[in-house]
C-alpha cells in the first residue's frame, strides 16, 4: 500500500475532484454483480479517464468483495483506492487489510435515521463516528466522513457532526443527498452556508429520485464543494446517482472549467459498465447515448451539416461517438443529398424531392427511420420507374 498516492492526488492545488463509486453504490443497484474481472477492467478505465478516486467496494464483507478490491490496489493506479466503512473499527481495519489509501466512514446523521434505521442518539452518532475516524487517522488514511440523509439532517447538528470530523482528522465531508430530495438551489443555499461556517472540504453524494442529481452536484460545486461523487451511468440504488459522463462535461461545457479527464474514453466506459451491470444504454442517454450526435429532423440536419455548433456543443469524437445524419419521416432534401453522396451518388433537388417522399411514406408505414439498403432500395424503384415511363 502506498500511502501517499492518496494524499498526493487529493491534496494538490486543483478546482474540483472526481470521486467515482461505481464499484460500490453504483453496485448496490438492486440486481447488479460485478466480477472481480470486472470491477478490476472498470478500474482500469476510471484511472485512464482521469477519476482522481476510485471507491472500489466495502472490504468488511470479506470473500469476493474484499478479494476485488486487493487486487484493485495492487495495480498501481494513478486514482486514491478508498474502501466504503461503517463508523465502526472493525470496518476501518478490514479496509486496512484490503491496501486502500483512503476509507469512507459512513454514518446517518438525520433524525429519521438515528431513531428508526439505528436506534441511537446524536451523542452515540458522534462518538462512534469520532473514534472510527482518529482509528483511521492514526493509520495514516485518507478519511471522508459520510453524512448520511445529510439533507434531512438538522443544520445545527450538521455543523456539530462536521466539527468533530475535522478534529478527529477527517479530510472531508461527504454530504448525502440520500433519497434525493435537494433541488439545485437548495442545494446551493445549503452547502454554501455550511461552507461559510466550517473550513472542511465538501464532497456532493445526490441520488436521482427526482432527476436532479447531476444539476444538485453542480450546484454543490458553485456552491464551494470541491469534490463531486459520481457512478458511470449515474449507476445506484433506486433512480441511480450522479452520472460520471454528464458531470465532467457539464463541467468542461456548462461551467467553463478546464478539466484534465480524458473524455474520449467516456463511450469505452459506459458501454462496458451497461453490460457488466447488464442494464441498457438508452440511446437517449445524456453525453453517450447514440442519439445525441443523430440528427434526422431537416432543419436539424441542414444546420449540423452547414455547422455542427447550430445543434451541437461538442464534436461527438470528444467523447467517443460519430455525428449521424439518418434518415425518416421528419427529413429534408439537404440530408437526402449528402446521405446519397456517402453512396457516390449525385442528387439535384428535384430527385431529392421526390426520393423524400417515398422515404417519409415508408418511415411511417415502417415506424422508424430508414436503412442504407432500403433507401438504396428506394432509389433503384424510382430509376425504374422513371425508366419505365418513358
Amino acid at each position: 500500500m502506498n500511502i501517499s498516492t492518496g494524499f498526493n492526488r487529493l491534496t494538490q492545488k486543483k478546482g474540483v475532484y472526481i470521486i467515482d463509486t461505481t464499484l460500490r453504490d453504483g453496485e448496490q443497484t438492486a440486481g447488479v454483480v460485478f466480477s472481480k474481472k470486472e470491477k478490476v477492467y472498470i478500474a482500469k478505465l476510471l484511472d485512464e479517464i482521469g477519476v482522481d478516486q476510485i471507491e472500489a467496494g466495502t472490504p468488511i464483507m470479506g470473500g469476493d468483495e474484499a478479494e476485488s478490491i486487493k487486487a484493485i490496489t495492487k495495480l498501481g493506479l494513478k486514482a486514491s483506492i478508498m474502501g466504503w466503512n461503517r463508523a465502526n473499527i472493525n470496518d476501518i481495519k478490514a479496509s486496512i487489510d484490503c491496501g486502500v489509501d483512503a476509507v469512507a466512514i459512513s454514518i446517518s446523521t438525520s433524525d429519521i435515521h438515528i431513531k428508526y434505521k439505528l436506534g441511537t442518539t446524536r451523542e452515540r452518532v458522534l462518538e462512534n463516528m469520532v473514534k472510527a475516524a482518529e482509528y483511521a487517522k492514526s493509520h495514516g488514511l485518507y478519511i471522508s466522513v459520510n453524512a448520511e440523509d445529510a439533507s434531512r439532517s438538522d443544520e445545527n447538528f450538521l455543523l456539530e457532526f462536521v466539527r468533530a470530523a475535522k478534529q478527529a482528522g477527517a479530510n472531508r465531508l461527504r454530504y448525502c443527498d440520500t433519497i434525493g430530495i435537494l433541488d439545485p438551489l437548495s442545494t446551493f443555499q445549503r452547502i454554501q452556508r455550511l461552507r461559510q461556517v466550517s473550513d472542511v472540504e465538501i464532497e456532493m453524494h445526490t441520488h436521482n429520485d427526482f432527476g436532479m442529481a447531476t444539476a444538485n452536484t453542480v450546484a454543490g460545486m458553485q456552491a464551494g464543494a470541491r469534490f463531486l461523487g459520481v457512478t458511470v451511468n449515474g449507476l445506484g440504488e433506486r433512480a441511480g446517482n450522479a452520472a460520471l459522463e454528464e458531470v465532467v462535461m457539464a463541467l468542461k461545457y456548462v461551467c467553463n472549467n478546464a478539466i484534465p479527464y480524458d473524455t474520449g474514453k467516456l463511450k469505452e466506459t459506459c458501454e462496458y459498465v451497461a453490460r457488466a451491470s447488464g442494464r441498457i444504454l438508452p440511446s437517449w442517454k445524456a453525453v453517450v447515448g447514440s442519439n445525441m450526435f443523430a440528427h434526422e429532423s431537416g432543419i436539424h440536419a441542414d444546420g449540423a451539416l452547414k455547422n455542427p455548433r447550430t445543434y451541437e456543443v461538442f464534436d461527438p469524437e470528444e467523447v467517443g461517438l460519430e455525428r449521424q445524419i439518418v434518415i425518416g419521416k421528419h427529413s429534408g432534401s439537404a440530408s437526402i443529398i449528402n446521405k446519397f453522396k456517402e453512396f457516390g451518388i449525385e442528387l439535384d433537388e428535384a430527385v431529392a424531392g421526390e426520393l423524400l417522399v417515398r422515404v417519409r411514406a415508408l418511415a411511417v408505414d415502417l415506424k422508424r427511420t430508414l436503412m442504407d439498403k432500403e433507401l438504396n432500395h428506394l432509389y433503384n424503384e424510382y430509376l425504374y420507374e422513371k425508366v419505365n415511363t418513358i
